[in-house]
């Protein structure tokens, strides 16, 4: 994925840590964070990759809602900061045309970041 951005000619930065969540990829002139979730760990709806686990299924159902309700507060945080948040998938991964192209809309839907207007 990074190298997806690289090419595209969008620069970042990495693990920002000052930010909720130390999002995975920061595009500070986009205003943007963008988190690489795990299809299982993180619940993505509709993926065959999310299953939930057959044995000691109540520990795993406590411990990826808790992963889900993490995620949405982590974004609430950052939204209400500023930052906009893109999350992509594992499954989204195997796919890099799409990504790119994903990549291309969003951010040439917003040129620059609110903040700095």
């Amino acid at each position: 994925m990074r190298s997806i951005l690289h090419c595209l000619g969008f620069r970042f930065r990495l693990h920002r840590k000052d930010l909720p969540g130390t999002p995975d990829i920061v595009l500070p002139k986009y205003g943007t964070v963008i988190f690489v979730h795990g299809c299982f760990w993180h619940r993505h709806p509709g993926c065959k990759k999310a299953s939930m686990p057959q044995t000691n299924k109540e520990f795993w159902e406590r411990k990826l809602a808790r992963n889900v309700e993490r995620d949405a507060e982590v974004s609430e945080k950052l939204t209400r900061i500023g930052w906009r948040v893109l999350v992509v998938w594992e499954c989204e991964l195997k796919n890099p045309e799409a990504l790119a192209a994903r990549f291309l809309h969003e951010f040439t839907q917003r040129e620059t970041c609110p903040k700095d207007e």
